[in-house]
């Protein structure tokens, strides 16, 4: 029998939204999904609209993601959704992503997973619990050199790792702010909505999360300083943490919104006894290996030698660039799989996808950050 499309639906991503389309497009880029039901707004006729647009049965339609949930799981199991994407604001992920579990339902999860630390330890118990696929759309793991620069540490090309130094400036918040084109949602800022954090729940947990993917590291304690620079932000827009990880490792974490001119400048440096790497978002098809010697191996889809892992992520033939919608997508691949599993009353199997448990990590790394940068002590040991 021929492999059927996964039926999807959507929790916020509606009319004017930036994320929704990306994650629409992430999820039917190889043909496996589509979008057949949702509740794309809190504004009801705002969700009837983004439905027209999106060519849906207005009876899948729905004001509320309670009434989506309540409604999709009476469904048959050849009719209801598969899994649903929740794309909301943060303090919008715990519920949603709660509710849908228990209604039976498979979730991909925009970070940060909660708000909360408590609310993480839930939800981390609930999807074991459940039985269910939970994907969190940290997508930069998805880049195929990102996957050969995991492997060529957990192979010790690197040796023992002792530094790494990531970094993720923006400047939206210096001038792009008042472009009238800049659809940047400014709710980052209440502290009711985004939670105790802007900029390091925004863009430090993408950081925090490519260390950890590409190295394995654990962080043990952080020093950290938030500030909000910008006149009027109630949570910080730039953030500077120095980290001990498990181990002896030493690490750099730096994330801003205030860096004039910078646009999505996510990079990372990982040293190590033998060997170095880095690797930009911005130049994404490269990955620079830097030997003690000050020779440089350069690593791209061209290569014969590239891992497994990274051949499968690479979507297009060497010297085209895959970008963010494929990294991107090669989140909600990897998710499928273990969607298909458990529509054959199979167990997940372990796919290569950000889980509840990297959630629960993020969100304890705020948790941390907000209470280093509140100490007069400093250095504050991570929890999760």
């Amino acid at each position: 029998m021929a492999k059927r499309k996964l039926r999807g639906g959507m929790v916020g991503g509606g009319v004017g939204a930036f994320i929704g389309p990306v994650h629409r497009m992430a999820a039917t880029l190889d043909g496996e999904a589509e979008f057949v039901a949702g509740a794309f707004s809190r504004d009801a006729a705002k969700s009837r609209k983004s439905g027209e647009e999106l060519g849906l049965d207005p009876s899948r339609v729905y004001p509320t993601y309670q009434v989506m949930a309540e409604k999709e799981a009476k469904l048959p199991a050849d009719q209801r959704i598969d899994f649903v994407s929740i794309v909301v604001p943060n303090n919008g992920h715990f519920p949603a992503s709660k509710l849908f579990l228990e209604a039976g339902i498979n979730v991909i999860c925009d970070k940060p997973m909660t708000t909360t630390l408590a609310d993480a330890r839930t939800l981390q118990k609930i999807v074991r619990k459940s039985g269910k696929v939970f994907a969190l759309t940290h997508n930069y793991t998805g880049y195929p050199m990102v996957k050969q620069a995991r492997h060529m540490v957990s192979t010790g090309k690197l040796g023992k790792i002792n530094k790494v130094v990531v970094e993720y400036p923006q400047g939206w918040m210096s001038g792009m702010i008042d472009n009238p084109g800049n659809s940047i949602g400014m709710w980052r800022m209440d502290p009711e909505i985004a939670g105790g954090s802007c900029c390091m729940g925004d863009l430090g947990t993408h950081a925090e999360n490519l260390v950890r993917y590409i190295t394995g590291l654990e962080i043990d304690e952080v020093c950290a300083e938030l500030t909000a620079f910008v006149k009027g932000n109630r949570l910080e827009d730039d953030g500077n943490v120095l980290v001990r990880y498990k181990g002896g490792a030493r690490g750099i974490l730096y994330a801003s919104q205030i860096s004039a001119g910078e646009e999505n400048c996510l990079s990372i440096r990982v040293y190590g006894t033998k060997m170095g790497l880095e690797w930009r978002q911005e130049d994404p098809n490269y990955l620079i290996a830097k030997n003690p010697d000050g020779t440089q191996t350069r690593f791209s889809k061209g290569n014969n030698n590239l891992c497994k892992d990274a051949q499968d992520a690479a979507r297009l033939i060497w010297g085209h660039p895959d970008g963010y919608i494929e990294a991107f997508a090669n989140i909600y691949r990897e998710a499928f799989k273990g969607i298909r599993a458990v529509n054959a009353g199979k167990k997940p199997p372990a796919c290569d996808h950000p889980t509840a448990d990297d959630g629960l990590v993020g969100v304890a790394f705020i948790d941390a950050l907000l209470a280093s940068s509140k100490s007069k002590s400093k250095w504050t040991r991570m929890k999760t």
